[in-house]
């Protein structure tokens, strides 16, 4: 059994998805590499049966129609045979040092009988036009080097939201959660990694740059106009998370605290973008999403909407459009927007 499984969502990535495939092939035979095409167009297809046939061993290419980034997670999964799987996306890497001491740890991990549930590790976003690198790390707000709880864990700044690049998950806990991502959807990577929290009882971080999170296309979902050409599928994706669980239920205060969190971000890029848009539909959707919260969870809703970016976000006229503009701003030094 591998130790590691990695799903490369492709869609059209002919240009760029060999150097994250060449990142992963020095795991070696501990890795599985699944290179997911979803209905492209170009010579990615040709590009992932070429490594398949090289290292039959360690790739495999699949081939499927178009189902979006999600449908090709799912695939992934489904094909995934590792003890862990992971995601890079096709445009973005993984530092090879880094990776080599991420697998030894996982494998000292399992070897002691102690295989943890989630597995976290730095990522770094790169800005090549601007020739910028930003670590976004946890050591102020994880344990390091050792197993630990939701009980041990401290202060998550808004910068140390743990997301999809961030994160290792059993494979196990994944299927048996339930995980199945939303076809033809953007941002489904919140739903990855928010989903399956509940079910996990054991972590690990290590304080390393592994992923390196590519920041620079036009196309990208993260570029600011394409977030609010596509911010019907941000509410979408926001929504479906509010309606997974009732987490203001969790008995576990910590991480009840942190997914709380988590959703109030969800929230507060979803208005941002809306009141950025800033048409009489727009503002529409943003107090519409804000009911919606509140007429399913009447006590999440005052949890978050008590939180100082809460009530920024739901202020009326150029008031709240300026603490917003404030807030984009930060968000954007935070979270990478381009």
């Amino acid at each position: 059994m591998k130790l590691l499984s990695v799903a490369i969502p492709c869609y059209n990535s002919a240009a760029y998805m060999e150097h994250a495939i060449k990142t992963l092939l020095t795991g070696k035979d501990e890795v599985e590499i699944i290179i997911v095409d979803d209905g492209s167009t170009d010579n990615t297809s040709a590009i992932a049966a070429k490594y398949e046939k090289r290292y039959p061993d360690i790739v495999k290419a699949i081939r499927q129609e178009n189902g979006g980034h999600g449908e090709a997670v799912n695939t992934g999964l489904l094909t995934a045979t590792g003890l862990y799987f992971k995601v890079v996306d096709s445009d973005d890497w993984v530092n090879e040092a880094a990776f080599a001491k991420v697998l030894t740890t996982l494998r000292n991990l399992v070897s002691d009988g102690k295989m943890v549930d989630l597995f976290i590790a730095n990522y770094v976003y790169e800005k090549p036009s601007i020739n910028k690198h930003k670590v976004m790390d946890y050591k102020t707000a994880l344990p390091q080097d050792r197993v630990f709880t939701w009980n041990d864990i401290m202060f998550f700044k808004q910068s140390q939201q743990i997301i999809m690049h961030a994160a290792i998950y059993r494979t196990k806990l994944l299927k048996d959660c339930g995980l199945k991502l939303p076809s033809h959807t953007f941002y489904v990577d919140n739903i990855f990694v928010y989903q399956p929290l509940p079910y996990v009882k054991t972590l690990y971080y290590l304080d390393v740059n592994l992923y390196r999170y590519f920041i620079g296309r036009d196309d990208q979902s993260v570029n600011e106009k394409n977030m609010i050409k596509r911010i019907d599928q941000q509410i979408r994706i926001t929504k479906i998370m509010i309606d997974y669980k009732d987490i203001t239920t969790i008995k576990n205060r910590k991480l009840k605290n942190y997914m709380i969190k988590y959703l109030t971000m969800m929230m507060a890029i979803s208005s941002v973008f809306l009141i950025k848009e800033n048409t009489p539909e727009s503002l529409e959707k943003k107090k519409e999403l804000w009911d919606y919260l509140e007429k399913n969870n009447k006590r999440l809703y005052n949890r978050i909407h008590n939180k100082v970016l809460g009530r920024s976000m739901t202020l009326p006229g150029k008031a709240g459009r300026k603490i917003v503009e404030l807030g984009y701003r930060i968000s954007r030094k935070i979270y990478g927007f381009s």
